[in-house]
């Protein structure tokens, strides 16, 4: 009887792992991950995270510089900390998504604390942007229960990722590397220009990595567009 009372839990332990940290699950309520081939022009989205900090300049530099637009999942209280550096995002053509207000796991949250994080999120961006966002990303990847229905309350579109680059934690080069052999067309990738909500500039890496990245997409034909050009979404302009 142990046995199959032991085995029934691993189950369920390994099917809420999946549920909640796999970002390509789909459990708990749809999520975009990859844009599948379609035959238009071969398309990556570039997404950052955790932002903005000390770091964005440099990330929205490269991306000038290339003339490649990325999706930024900004945390309510970095952007109303740093304002101006969160509207400068938008003013250069990027596209702003929910990312919560203070980048908690939500699974030491009850349903009720993920619907205010999402909340006061939205609320936080509409002051600094002018208008809330359509796009969302949970905090560290994990969707959670309270999370899906306070996303369809707030009309928001939960944002996974098909590439991590693992830039909290690598140098520049071995982040450009795997990011470039793993991301061929439709692929979203997953970095940060912020560090949750840690002052400073942390993210000189993910910045070079980026003209890396950028460099050999180019090379190979590739563009870097939003997430709702390469899903072919509504956007929200809060330029």
């Amino acid at each position: 009887m142990w046995l199959e009372s032991a085995a029934a839990a691993a189950a369920v332990s390994g099917v809420m792992y999946y549920a909640v940290g796999v970002p390509s699950s789909q459990l708990f309520g749809p999520s975009l991950v990859r844009r599948t081939a379609d035959g238009g022009p071969p398309r990556v989205a570039l997404t950052f995270d955790d932002g903005p900090s000390e770091s964005t300049p440099a990330v929205l530099e490269i991306l000038a510089k290339h003339g490649a637009h990325a999706t930024f999942f900004q945390v309510g209280s970095n952007a109303r900390r740093l304002p101006e550096m969160a509207r400068r995002v938008a003013v250069e053509g990027h596209e702003i998504g929910n990312h919560t207000e203070t980048h908690p796991a939500f699974y030491k949250r009850t349903p009720g604390g993920v619907e205010r994080e999402i909340t006061r999120c939205q609320e936080s961006l509409e002051r600094v942007h002018g208008r809330a966002p359509s796009l969302f990303r949970p905090p560290y990847g994990a969707r959670w229960f309270g999370m899906f229905p306070a996303l369809r309350r707030h009309h928001l579109t939960s944002v996974m990722w098909s590439v991590s680059s693992y830039d909290w934690e690598r140098p520049a080069e071995w982040i450009a590397e795997r990011v470039i052999r793993k991301a061929g067309p439709g692929a979203v990738v997953l970095m940060h220009d912020g560090d949750t909500t840690t002052l400073g500039d942390r993210r000189q890496a993910t910045a070079r990595a980026t003209g890396m990245i950028l460099e050999s997409l180019a090379a190979r034909g590739i563009a870097a567009v939003t997430i709702s050009d390469l899903f072919g979404l509504p956007r929200v302009d809060q330029r």
